[in-house]
């Protein structure tokens, strides 16, 4: 009775999975193909000037400044991230009473809304720092906005490396350090990478902090202060857009280059992981 009660869920379960997957990928296409149906007849030159005017609506400069902020965030959260969860992983005492509240501090900042981020970086990075509306402001907030779901990803990545394969460089004489660069960061960065593509496409996608921290000028940040200049990227382009109610069109081909961008990160990255971790 035990095993056909068992057979039953199971094949319950198998049924279930494949329908919602089935489900999501209809979703995704319904989504996708509207999105292209509505983007891609409005797509012309002049929507790719570099500069930016009130009959062009240029995408240009907000392609750049989606560029350049993602990958200064990037480089600020990516560094930061891995180390905490090396430090989490390796070196703390997992008993010690502080290292379960960082923990527990580290699930709370993940799951806050992002408006918490934006006024957070408003108050501080904006105002009582003096930076402005500025690519740094918008790069200093989203990387922390973005840090504790690449420590969440390393740290669960860092779990999955077998013991033998640290215990193995240990009794060779290879020290710490060694172990941790040449044996425990390649065995799982496969994990480490998607933590860092689900950070990027957060970033990209994010929308409510870079109005609070970036502003929404069009323009493409360039020269020795370009780190200080407002920017408006590729979100913020399309929601302006839209919200004004007179460029809908515009805003369609606005999603339209987003996703294509999404798409070639996610290609290159998965081609650049594939190579690394299979050399």
């Amino acid at each position: 009775m035990k095993s056909k009660n068992k057979k039953a869920m199971d094949y319950f379960l198998f049924f279930f999975t494949h329908f919602i997957a089935f489900l999501t990928f209809v979703f995704f296409l319904i989504i996708t193909c509207y999105m292209l149906a509505k983007g891609i007849p409005h797509l012309k030159l002049s929507f790719f000037e570099f500069k930016y005017t009130s009959k062009n609506m240029s995408v240009t400069p907000s392609i750049f400044s989606t560029i350049i902020i993602t990958f200064f965030s990037l480089l600020l959260s990516i560094p930061t991230g891995i180390f905490s969860a090396l430090y989490l992983i390796e070196y703390s005492k997992q008993t010690k009473r502080i290292i379960s509240i960082i923990r527990i501090a580290n699930e709370t900042l993940a799951g806050l809304p992002s408006i918490i981020y934006a006024l957070f970086g408003r108050i501080l990075f904006v105002s009582k720092l003096g930076l402005g509306f500025s690519v740094i402001s918008a790069a200093l907030t989203l990387s922390i906005m973005t840090l504790p779901l690449i420590i969440r990803t390393t740290e669960e990545s860092l779990k999955t490396v077998p013991k033998i394969l640290k215990e193995g460089s240990f009794a060779l004489g290879v020290g710490q350090v060694r172990t941790i660069f040449k044996i425990i960061i390649p065995t799982s960065f496969p994990g480490i990478f998607s933590g860092i593509l689900l950070s990027t496409g957060r970033i990209i996608g994010e929308t409510i902090v870079l109005i609070y921290t970036a502003g929404t000028v069009p323009q493409i940040p360039c020269g020795k202060n370009f780190l200080f200049m407002s920017a408006r990227t590729l979100s913020v382009h399309m929601y302006s857009l839209s919200s004004e109610g007179l460029h809908l069109n515009e805003a369609y081909s606005t999603s339209v280059v987003l996703f294509i961008l999404i798409a070639l990160i996610n290609f290159f990255s998965n081609l650049i992981r594939n190579k690394l971790y299979f050399s």
